[in-house]
């Protein structure tokens, strides 16, 4: 008698037997709703249930050992996930090489960075994303701002996508590809708006202040040439301004 062929697939039952000797609490109802929240999309049987491969199992193994060991939030485990093409608008991620010499910045400054959580890697390589952030902080530094200074921005950032995440959950409860969809266009398009108050805010207070002014230029003429008396943002002196 020939055996029977091997099962290409696993149900819910299976997969939750396999990874509950390393993760005691994880559940049908946690796998579920990490399906919901986009960062796994098992195949379906005609009649609807749900089958996982060997692929599906490992990354649910990685998502719960993130979340375990790392303490991280859905939303950056589910960044890390994106191949290079969703997550960086079709180009690889960057090495660190390739980080430090387009932002302009030196391995101990993008050290520096990493330790207070505003740059991260991603995998074996940086975003984009990445690159945007160490470009704008290297500019700052030229105005005594330093990398210690500017955890409360990204805390702020944090906290308004927390903000668009809780507009969008709604849509996203849908659990089809074109909610999910739909509610990334409308969390960029409420994004956008939260850029344009913000910055109207700032305006505001500036003038306030008596900072007068023309506006804000556009970030690409910021070059930095108008360091403030030679300080950092806590009051004490700057290389910049030391040099003649």
């Amino acid at each position: 008698m020939s055996a029977q062929p091997a099962r290409a697939y696993l149900g819910i039952g299976e997969v939750l037997a396999r990874l509950r000797g390393e993760f005691p609490d994880v559940s049908m109802s946690k796998i579920r709703f990490l399906e919901s929240e986009g960062l796994i999309e098992p195949a379906r049987s005609p009649s609807g249930y749900r089958r996982f491969d060997e692929a599906d199992v490992e990354r649910l193994r990685y998502i719960l050992t993130a979340q375990r060991d790392q303490y991280l939030p859905l939303r950056v485990i589910k960044e890390r996930l994106l191949p290079p093409a969703e997550s960086d608008g079709g180009r690889g991620p960057l090495s660190r090489r390739e980080l430090l010499a387009e932002a302009g910045i030196d391995d101990e400054q993008l050290a520096e960075l990493e330790s207070f959580g505003l740059v991260q890697r991603v995998g074996r390589g940086y975003s984009r994303d990445a690159l945007g952030v160490a470009s704008a902080v290297a500019a700052l530094a030229r105005y005594g701002v330093e990398a210690r200074h500017l955890r409360a921005v990204r805390a702020a950032a944090e906290r308004e996508i927390s903000f668009i995440e809780q507009v969008v959950a709604p849509t996203l409860r849908q659990r089809n590809p074109q909610a999910r969809q739909q509610a990334g266009r409308t969390a960029r398009e409420i994004a956008a708006l939260t850029l344009r108050l913000h910055r109207s805010f700032i305006e505001a207070a500036l003038a306030e202040a008596g900072l007068a002014g023309d506006g804000l230029p556009e970030p690409a003429a910021v070059r930095g040439e108008g360091e403030v008396g030679g300080t950092t943002a806590d009051g004490r002196g700057s290389a910049g301004g030391a040099s003649a």
